[in-house]
C-alpha cells in the first residue's frame, strides 16, 4: 500500500449527534438502499465472508435495522476465520448497552468493536488451535459506515467525484513502521526469513511464528504482541451515496485501491464484484484466495448508484478526510463538514486502555462489575480496572474506570508486553 493511499489533508471531526440531527431534520434525506454482490476464487480455501442485512439495534423493530459485511482471510488453516465469522458480531453487540438511542448506539459502536474483537480472540485461543485470520468488519446504519479491521484485508470507499478513500489501515510489518516499533517494544522480533548462507528473503515477519502481520484474530503460536485490537473508522456519507469495496489481500496484492474502484464503476454491485476479481486474476494470476464484496449505498430515490463523473483526484482529495492515527473516543467533538464524506471517528491505537475509555461499569444495585471485554459480571476482587497498575496502594482506587476480569486483564498485559505469553502449540 502506497503512502499516497492513506495520506491526505486534515479535516475536522463533526459531533455524531449533530450529523444525525441534520439527517432527521432534512426532508430530503431518507434511509438509503443497499445493493451488494460478492465474488471469490479459492486457492487455499481459507477465506470466509459474512453478509447480514437483517440486523436490528432493537429486537423486533425493523426501523432500527442495520447491515454487516465482513471478510475473514484465514491463514494456517480456516478454523479462526470460521470462528470469527460465527461469533464476532454477537460479541460486538453484547458490548453495546441495551435501550439506547440510535446516536448513542453509533457512538458506542467503535468501543464495542474493540471489545468484540478482543473477546473473539480470547475465546478462539482457548480452543488451543493455531490458525489465525484477518478481519475487515463493516457496519452500515443509514448513511453512517463504521469499519473495524485487523490484518491486510481492506475496505475502500468510492464516492461521487471519483475520489477513492481508504477506510482501513494495513497491518503488514513490511509497510507499517509504527506497528514494527510496537511489536519489538512488546517483546517480539521483526526480520526477514534467513536462508542457507545467511541471506534474508521475503517480507518482514514477526518472530517467533514468522507472521507478516502485526494484528489478527487467533495465531496462538505466534505470541501475544500480535494483537486483535482493530483500527476503527466511522464516516457519514452524503445523500449522494457511495460504493464500498471490501476484499482480501488476494485483490489488493494485484490491484491498487484506485484501479479496483475504476475497474467496476458504472456496473451493478453483483457484476462489479466479479469484475474486480477477474481484473485481479488477469493482473497477477491466482496466487492466493481472492474474495471481494461490493456494497452500493444508494439514495432512496435512485434505483442504482448514480454514475461517478471523473475529475482530477488531487483536487478533490483535499475535500475528503485525510489520515488520522489517534482520535480517541473522548475527542469526538471535533470538526467541520466536508463535501462528500464527513469523518466521525478514527482510532488505531493498540493499547486496550486507550480504546475502552474510563467509564465505570459498576452495577450500583448488585455491587458487581461488568468486564469491559467479555461482559461477565464479577465482584471486584476477581479483576482490576484498566487504569490500575500491577502494584497499587489502597489510596490508588484500583476499581476506578472500566473493569477487566482477571482473564481479560492477563490478555491486556500480555498484549502490552507486561508479561511473557506462553503460546499453545498443537503437535
Amino acid at each position: 500500500m502506497s503512502q499516497t493511499e492513506v495520506s491526505g489533508m486534515k479535516a475536522t471531526l463533526v459531533p455524531l449527534a449533530t450529523l444525525i440531527g441534520r439527517e432527521l431534520r432534512s426532508e430530503k434525506v431518507e434511509k438509503p438502499y443497499l445493493k451488494y454482490g460478492q465474488a471469490a476464487v479459492a486457492k487455499k480455501g481459507e477465506d470466509c465472508f459474512l453478509i447480514k442485512t437483517d440486523c436490528q439495534r432493537t429486537h423486533s423493530n425493523p426501523s432500527t435495522s442495520f447491515s454487516v459485511f465482513a471478510i475473514f482471510d484465514g491463514h494456517n488453516g480456516i478454523s479462526a476465520a470460521i470462528f470469527a465469522k460465527e461469533n464476532l458480531l454477537a460479541n460486538v453487540l453484547s458490548a453495546i448497552p441495551q435501550g439506547i438511542s440510535r446516536d448513542e448506539w453509533l457512538h458506542a459502536l467503535p468501543r464495542a468493536l474493540v471489545a468484540g474483537f478482543v473477546k473473539t480472540d480470547i475465546e478462539f485461543q482457548q480452543k488451543g488451535e493455531t490458525s489465525g485470520t484477518t478481519v475487515t468488519f463493516v457496519v452500515i446504519d443509514g448513511w453512517t459506515v463504521t469499519v473495524a479491521s485487523v490484518g491486510d484485508s481492506r475496505c475502500i470507499l468510492d464516492t461521487q467525484g471519483g475520489v477513492v478513500s481508504l477506510l482501513t489501515v494495513d497491518h503488514r510489518l513490511e509497510e507499517n513502521e509504527e506497528e514494527r516499533a510496537r511489536v519489538t517494544a512488546s517483546g517480539g522480533e521483526v526480520g526477514r526469513l534467513n536462508v542457507f548462507g545467511g541471506s534474508e528473503v521475503g517480507p518482514l515477519r514477526c518472530w517467533p511464528g514468522g507472521l507478516c502481520l502485526s494484528r489478527s484474530i487467533g495465531d496462538t503460536d505466534v505470541g501475544e504482541f500480535i494483537v486483535p485490537i482493530p483500527h476503527v473508522k466511522q464516516v457519514k456519507l452524503s445523500n449522494a451515496g457511495g460504493r464500498l469495496i471490501i476484499a482480501s489481500d488476494g485483490i489488493w496484492d494485484a490491484l491498487s485501491s484506485d484501479l479496483a474502484a475504476k475497474s467496476c464503476r458504472g456496473l451493478p454491485a453483483e457484476l462489479a464484484a466479479k469484475l474486480v476479481v477477474k481484473e485481479a486474476l488477469r493482473s497477477r494470476g491466482l496466487k492466493d484466495d481472492t474474495t471481494c464484496l461490493v456494497v452500493d449505498i444508494i439514495p432512496s430515490d435512485h434505483p442504482v448508484l448514480p454514475p461517478t463523473p471523473m475529475k482530477k483526484q488531487n483536487i478533490l482529495a483535499s475535500l475528503i478526510f485525510g489520515k488520522k492515527t489517534r482520535n480517541s473516543v473522548n475527542k469526538r467533538n471535533k470538526l467541520s463538514s466536508v463535501g462528500v464524506v464527513e469523518e466521525l471517528f478514527e482510532e488505531g491505537s493498540a493499547m486496550l486502555a486507550e480504546r475502552l475509555g474510563k467509564d465505570s461499569t459498576l452495577d450500583a444495585n448488585s455491587g458487581l462489575f461488568r468486564c469491559a471485554v467479555c461482559q461477565v459480571d464479577q465482584p471486584p476482587v476477581e479483576g482490576l480496572s484498566v487504569n490500575s497498575g500491577p502494584f497499587f496502594s489502597p489510596a490508588s482506587k484500583p476499581w476506578e474506570g472500566l473493569f477487566l476480569c482477571a482473564k481479560c486483564r492477563n490478555k491486556k498485559d500480555a498484549m502490552e508486553g507486561r508479561r511473557l505469553s506462553t503460546p499453545t502449540v498443537i503437535l
